[in-house]
């Protein structure tokens, strides 16, 4: 047989194609058929010449051919009984692509911020060949090559990408792809600065997080904060203690991603200014007054003396040649030298800044005489010490110094110190200086001074009472500073001591202990107990020591 027909074949199209043989057989087993069509689609008829003009015997075969027939055989035979003969048609049916898809690389794991990606487009079928591709990202062209190569993914990159197959005929279209970039990011809204008490919310976010499985830490200044499968932290009045830097990590089946921190900034108003006044005597008179406030963002900080303002972090004030101003970061600092009594009164501090102010007073008594020591308020016996009263200065004439000990005067002089070359135990005490002048006086803050000496002589005292029972006392008292320590012995036997030793063992001695004192009560006084009692003092400055004979 032979097969007559198009070349070539459109889908969608119905085409015919003849099968014949130049004989026929009437009567005969001869039969002639198609294989290999699809009959759903397909007509078959047949049609037998014989005449003068011709003999023939044909088969028409028609059938609308899909892309999926291209390269497919069909068969014309002919048979007789067992003999067989065939004739062969491949059909080249034109189409547009088809089994068109995008396949991403790598298929598998995560794909991170930097990887890179390629995207390939792949065509099951065509005819005539692709002639073109181009290649779409959320529905916007980005390429036109078969292969769309990410060489550093970005977190941009994230969204669904198709490509189309084009030929003559027209183009084949991928489904959808998504490429998930797995880089975790975090936001703030309504933002990163926001003021005390507003509602805010951090979000940690990935490309395309609805419908994977994530799980979210959350770390505050490093410190683990929360764990779990929230992507948000809310604050529903943020707080200043809020304020910090944020970060989570994401993670899924496939491992994690830390998004970089983020700064939450919290403003608010200055809380109550700290003030704090200091007077400093030694080498000159010198007052400080500082100011210091918590707030965001920093205050603007004035002081000011009995409301007139000495000193400001902004704009300048006029500044005294007495003055001088230091400011930091919420922090101001006003020095007044040579200070008096006209610098007493009260000073304020008032802070503020865009949410608020706030403000702080206290009160400074700066006194006209004020008493140094040197070389110390507290030094050991026959040291010398020298007491100096330090007036206002400045003044024309010489003033005249009072000095007192616990109250009571001890002279008057022209000359502004006191001066004992060895100072002694009894010379401590609670020292005042008077300044008088013309312009009136001030006296100094009592200021005590302290010596220290060893124990003196100890004073020890026996009694016997026989009325009502033998009854033998026995007491020793010393001087000194600091404190010492008191022991009494009989021969090698401690009876009592102020700490550190056993209690009595005989219940027949009572101990009391006292400052610098040691009473020994003994019942029932027995011969045993006479003999010369040793009261021993000793303390850091040294010791001394004294006797008594007790007779029963």
């Amino acid at each position: 047989p032979s097969v007559t027909g198009s070349e070539e074949q459109t889908e969608g199209q119905r085409s015919t194609l003849e099968c014949s043989t130049p004989y026929v057989c009437p009567g005969g087993d001869i039969d002639l058929r198609w294989q290999g069509y699809d009959p759903q689609v397909s007509t078959v008829s047949g049609r037998v010449q014989l005449d003068t003009s011709g003999v023939s015997h044909q088969l028409t075969l028609t059938s609308s051919f899909s892309w999926k027939d291209h390269s497919k055989k069909l068969l014309c035979q002919v048979s007789h009984g067992s003999q067989t003969a065939s004739a062969e048609r491949v059909l080249r049916v034109r189409h547009t692509p088809k089994d068109t898809q995008a396949l991403l690389s790598p298929s598998s794991g995560n794909i991170r911020v930097g990887d890179a990606v390629t995207l390939s487009c792949v065509v099951g079928s065509s005819h005539p060949p692709v002639s073109g591709f181009r290649w779409y990202k959320d529905g916007v062209a980005v390429g036109t090559e078969r292969v769309l190569a990410l060489r550093g993914v970005r977190r941009e990159d994230h969204g669904r990408y198709h490509c189309e197959a084009q030929n003559a005929l027209g183009a084949g279209v991928s489904p959808a792809v998504t490429l998930l970039v797995f880089s975790a990011e975090i936001s703030a809204s309504p933002a990163a600065e926001v003021r005390e008490g507003t509602a805010t919310t951090l979000s940690c976010d990935v490309p395309g997080r609805e419908g994977q499985e994530l799980s979210y830490t959350w770390y505050k200044n490093s410190a683990w904060l929360k764990e779990g499968p929230a992507h948000t932290l809310l604050f529903p009045a943020v707080a200043a203690g809020d304020a910090g830097y944020y970060s989570c990590r994401v993670t899924n089946s496939q491992g994690s991603d830390t998004a970089p921190a983020i700064k939450l900034s919290v403003t608010y108003p200055p809380r109550i200014p700290t003030l704090t006044l200091f007077q400093e005597t030694q080498g000159g008179r010198l007052v400080i007054v500082r100011c210091t406030v918590d707030s965001h963002p920093p205050a603007t900080l004035a002081i000011d003396h009995n409301g007139t303002a000495l000193a400001t972090s902004g704009a300048q004030v006029a500044v005294g040649q007495r003055l001088g101003v230091t400011s930091s970061h919420n922090a101001l600092r006003l020095e007044i030298r040579d200070a008096g009594p006209r610098d007493s009164g009260k000073y304020g501090c008032t802070a503020s800044n865009a949410h608020g102010k706030a403000s702080a007073t206290k009160v400074l008594v700066v006194r006209a005489a004020e008493l140094l020591v040197q070389p110390s308020a507290e030094v050991p016996e026959g040291t010398a010490v020298t007491l100096s009263c330090v007036g206002t200065g400045n003044v024309a004439e010489e003033p005249l110094y009072t000095w007192y000990r616990n109250g009571r005067r001890l002279q008057d002089t022209s000359f502004p110190t006191l001066r004992f070359p060895s100072v002694r135990g009894d010379d401590a005490g609670a020292f005042q200086c008077q300044v008088r002048s013309r312009n009136g006086s001030d006296t100094s803050a009592a200021v005590p001074l302290r010596v220290l000496y060893p124990p003196r002589q100890p004073v020890m005292s026996s009694f016997l009472q026989s009325q009502g029972g033998r009854l033998g006392i026995i007491q020793c008292s010393v001087e000194s500073d600091p404190e010492s320590s008191l022991t009494l012995r009989r021969g090698d036997d401690v009876i009592a001591c102020s700490w550190g030793c056993p209690q009595a063992t005989s219940p027949r001695v009572l101990v009391t202990r006292s400052y610098n004192s040691l009473r020994v009560e003994i019942r029932d006084v027995v011969v045993e107990d006479e003999g010369v009692y040793v009261c021993q003092a000793g303390n850091s400055q040294g010791s001394a020591s004294a006797t008594v004979d007790f007779k029963a």
